[in-house]
C-alpha cells in the first residue's frame, strides 16, 4: 500500500499555540492563570473577550490541557506548562477528548442546546480530571439560553469548568459576566506579529523580506490568525527563488492593494508643497497600479500619524523601516508644528470616510486631497488672532466689517472661533442667551444679523421697509464708525451692569486700536452708550409732547448723531 500525501494544513491551524509559552502578546493573562493554577485558586468559569484571531479559543483549549494534564508519567496535576504528551493533552490538542466539549453558540443558540449541556454536566468526567465546556461566540445565545445557563454557571459541579469566548462582550448579559472571571485579550502588536511570522517562514523553509513581514503584520490589525492567513496567501503568491519561495514587499503590496511607502512619502511631499498638478498625477498613477483610493488615504494617515509621534519625541523605528523613511519623518517633524499636523490628520480622516462611502472613490480621493492641500497650511485661529492684532490686519477687519457681504464673513469668522480671539470682549457674548421678549437670538447672532440689516440699508435693498434710513445713510460722514457702533452696541451684555455704559467704555478702548480717529471713536462710544435712546423714547414717552422732543435734542445735539442713531436703532430692533 503506497503512502498517500498528507493534506495541506493552513498556517493558521498548523501554528495554533500548543502551550502558553507559544501564546503571543497575552503575558498578563498567562501570568494570572499560572498563579491561579499554582495556588489552587482557579475559577469555575472564565470568559475570554477580544477581537478575532488573538487566541480566545486557543487559550480555552490550553486551559483545558492545563487542568487535565497528567504529565509524562501519568502522575502530574494541573500545571501552567502541560506536557503535551499524555493522553489528555494529546486528545485535547487533536479535538477528540470526550471531557472537553466545544460548542459554537452561533449555530447552537437555543435553550435546548444549553439544557443538553446542563444534563451532561451533572455526570462525572469520563477519563479526565475536569469536564470542560468551551462555548465560542457566546454572545449569540438567546435570552432564554442565557437564563437557563445562569444557575449552573453560578454553582457548577466541582468537576466542571466553563470557558466562554466572545468578540462582542457588550452583548453578554451582566448576570453572566458577574459569574465569570474575565480576561480581555489584547490586540497583538505588529512587532510581535512580525517576529512570529519570521519564525513561521523559517520553519516553512520560505524566504521573506523583513518589510514584507512588517506589511503583513500591519495588515493583520492585531490578529495572529488573520496575519497567518495573509502570510499563507503571500507564500502562494510568491515567486520561487533559489529552491524556496521568496515573499517580497512589492508582491505583498500588490496582493493587498497597498501603495509603496516611498511613493506615499512622495505623495505627502507633493501635498505639503502644494503641487496640484503633480499631486493629481501621482494619485492617478497609484490607481493605475492597482492601489485602492481607500488604501492610499490610509497610507497618508499612517504617515502623518508617524510624523506626529516623532514630533512628540517617540521612537517608532521598526525593522521594516528604511533609513530614507526615518530621515523623511524627522525632517517633517522638524518643519511642521503640532497644529498643522492635527489639522492634516482631521482632514485626511474626513477624506478617508468620504472615500469609503463614495460612489466614485478615485474622484472622491482626488477632491479630498485637494481640500487637504488648500486647507492644511492655513493658520490656526490663535495665529489668525495674533495677525489681526497687527495694525495692517486691523484695517482688514474694518474692511470685512464694511465690505460686500459682512454678515456671511463675520458668521464664518465667528464659527471658526477667530472673532472671539481677535476681540475677546466679543468672545464673552458668543452663545450668550438674551432672556427677554425682544430677542430670539444669542447676542453674537443678533449682532451679526444687525450688521446684515445695516448693509441692506446701505445698498438700498431695504428701501421699501425703511425709506428714511436709506435716504439719510448717504449723508453719514463715517460709515465705518456706524458699522463699528452696530457691532459693539451689545458687546457688554451679561456683565452685571448697564451694558450701554460698559459697552461705551469698550468702544473707547477699541477705537484707537482699530485706527479710528478721535472723532470716530467718540461717536462710536456715544452711539453705544445711547443706542436705546430712540426706542426708549418711542416706547416710554409721548412723542407729541414738545418736552420729549426737547429732551431728545439735548442728548443728540447734532443732525449727524440723529442720522446715525436712527439707522443703528432700526438695525437693532428690526
Amino acid at each position: 500500500m503506497s503512502d498517500s500525501p498528507q493534506p495541506y494544513r493552513v498556517l493558521a491551524r498548523k501554528y495554533r499555540p500548543r502551550s502558553f509559552s507559544e501564546l503571543i502578546g497575552q503575558d498578563a493573562m498567562v501570568q494570572t492563570l499560572g498563579n491561579a493554577i499554582r495556588r489552587g485558586r482557579l475559577a469555575h468559569a472564565f470568559i475570554m473577550t477580544g477581537v478575532r484571531g488573538v487566541g480566545k479559543t486557543s487559550t480555552a483549549r490550553l486551559i483545558a490541557k492545563a487542568l487535565n494534564c497528567e504529565g509524562p508519567d501519568g502522575k502530574g496535576g494541573p500545571t501552567i506548562d502541560p506536557c503535551g504528551v499524555c493522553d489528555p493533552c494529546r486528545g485535547i490538542a487533536e479535538g477528540r477528548h470526550m471531557d472537553v466539549i466545544e460548542m459554537d453558540a452561533a449555530s447552537h443558540t437555543g435553550v435546548d442546546d444549553i439544557r443538553a449541556i446542563i444534563d451532561i454536566a451533572g455526570k462525572g468526567a469520563f477519563s479526565a480530571r475536569y469536564k470542560v465546556y468551551i462555548i465560542d461566540e457566546v454572545h449569540m445565545l438567546s435570552k432564554n439560553a442565557f437564563n437557563a445557563l445562569l444557575k449552573t454557571l453560578e454553582e457548577p459541579p466541582e468537576h466542571v469548568k466553563f470557558i466562554l469566548a466572545t468578540t462582542e462582550i457588550n452583548k453578554v448579559p451582566v448576570t453572566i459576566l458577574s459569574r465569570c472571571q474575565r480576561f480581555d485579550l489584547r490586540r497583538i502588536p505588529a512587532e510581535l506579529l512580525g517576529a512570529h511570522f519570521a519564525h513561521v517562514v523559517e520553519a516553512e523553509n520560505v524566504a521573506a523580506e523583513p518589510e514584507a513581514l512588517t506589511l503583513i503584520a500591519q495588515a493583520a490589525e492585531g490578529s495572529a490568525r488573520d496575519g497567518l492567513s495573509i502570510l499563507d496567501q503571500a507564500i502562494a503568491h510568491a515567486e520561487m527563488g533559489e529552491g524556496a519561495p521568496l515573499v517580497t514587499a512589492a508582491q505583498v503590496r500588490d496582493m493587498l492593494g497597498l501603495s509603496d511607502r516611498g511613493s506615499v512619502r512622495r505623495l505627502l511631499g507633493l501635498l505639503l508643497e502644494g503641487e496640484t498638478s503633480a499631486l493629481l498625477g501621482a494619485v492617478r498613477d497609484h490607481y493605475a497600479l492597482g492601489v485602492e483610493p481607500l488604501a492610499l488615504m490610509r497610507g497618508l494617515m499612517e504617515l502623518v500619524h508617524a510624523v506626529t509621534l516623532v514630533k512628540a519625541g517617540r521612537d517608532i523605528a521598526n525593522p521594516g523601516q528604511s533609513a530614507e523613511e526615518r530621515e523623511a519623518l524627522a525632517d517633517w517633524a522638524a518643519q511642521l508644528g503640532f497644529a498643522p499636523l492635527h489639522r492634516l490628520w482631521q482632514l485626511l480622516l474626513k477624506g478617508h470616510d468620504e472615500v469609503a462611502s463614495a460612489v466614485l472613490p478615485i474622484e472622491s480621493c482626488e477632491m479630498a486631497l485637494l481640500r487637504v492641500m488648500h486647507a492644511a497650511t492655513m493658520p490656526d485661529p490663535g495665529e489668525i488672532a495674533r495677525m489681526l492684532r497687527d495694525g495692517e490686519v486691523n484695517q482688514l477687519f474694518l474692511d470685512m466689517l464694511t465690505g460686500d457681504n459682512p454678515e456671511t464673513t463675520l458668521t464664518r469668522l465667528n464659527e471658526a472661533g477667530v472673532l472671539g480671539r481677535f476681540m475677546p470682549d466679543f468672545g464673552r457674548v458668543v452663545a450668550q442667551m438674551q432672556y427677554d421678549m425682544y430677542h430670539v437670538y444669542t447676542v453674537d447672532e443678533h449682532t451679526i444679523r444687525a450688521i446684515g440689516i445695516l448693509k441692506g440699508i446701505e445698498d438700498g435693498r431695504l428701501r421699501d421697509d425703511h425709506p428714511a434710513a436709506c435716504s439719510v445713510i448717504g449723508e453719514v460722514q463715517s460709515l465705518r464708525a456706524l458699522y463699528l457702533a452696530v457691532f459693539l452696541h451689545d458687546i457688554a451684555k451679561g456683565r452685571g451692569g448697564d451694558h450701554s455704559v460698559l459697552g461705551a467704555e469698550v468702544a473707547e478702548q477699541l477705537g484707537p486700536r482699530l485706527g479710528l480717529t478721535e472723532w470716530e471713536t467718540e461717536t462710536v462710544s456715544w452711539l453705544v452708550r445711547h443706542h436705546l435712546l430712540m426706542s426708549n423714547t418711542a416706547f416710554k414717552r409721548d412723542i407729541y409732547d414738545p418736552k420729549t422732543v426737547s429732551d431728545l435734542i439735548d442728548v443728540v445735539q447734532s443732525p449727524e448723531r440723529l442720522r446715525l442713531l436712527l439707522i443703528l436703532t432700526i438695525a437693532d430692533i428690526r
